[in-house]
């Protein structure tokens, strides 16, 4: 599993390796019945402390990606991915309205607001 912690962005470790995880299941790298590596070995190979993975497994357990049972360790889970883009579309949306309602209150034009949307969006 090629997981990249960067020390230098805002989001913490354990936020990085849940997004990561979420992202390999949703583009099928990982698929259901997959063993994810302990714990231990996990933090070990990206050099983070075991409770920092102890802690993204469990968001993502909590979130219904991964399961652990004793005996057969971390696998994933088969999930239901248009639950899944359901709610990140949920959360881009309520985004987008903080956004607008800040644009709308600076009578920003709605050209403008989508020129700075098509800039953000090709950045990387």
């Amino acid at each position: 599993m090629n997981i990249i912690i960067s020390n230098n962005r805002d989001k913490p470790i354990y936020e990085q390796i849940v997004s990561q995880i979420k992202n390999m299941i949703m583009s099928e790298e990982l698929v259901a019945g997959d063993n994810l590596p302990s714990m231990r070995s996990l933090a070990k190979s990206i050099h983070v402390s075991v409770i920092t993975v102890q802690r993204a497994y469990e968001e993502l357990q909590r979130d219904g990606f991964i399961e652990t049972e004793i005996g057969r360790g971390t696998y994933v889970l088969a999930r239901n991915k248009e639950f899944y883009k359901e709610q990140q579309q949920k959360q881009i949306e309520e985004y987008m309205q903080l956004a607008i309602e800040v644009a709308k209150e600076n009578a920003m034009p709605l050209e403008k607001l989508i020129d700075i949307l098509k800039i953000l969006y090709l950045e990387e």
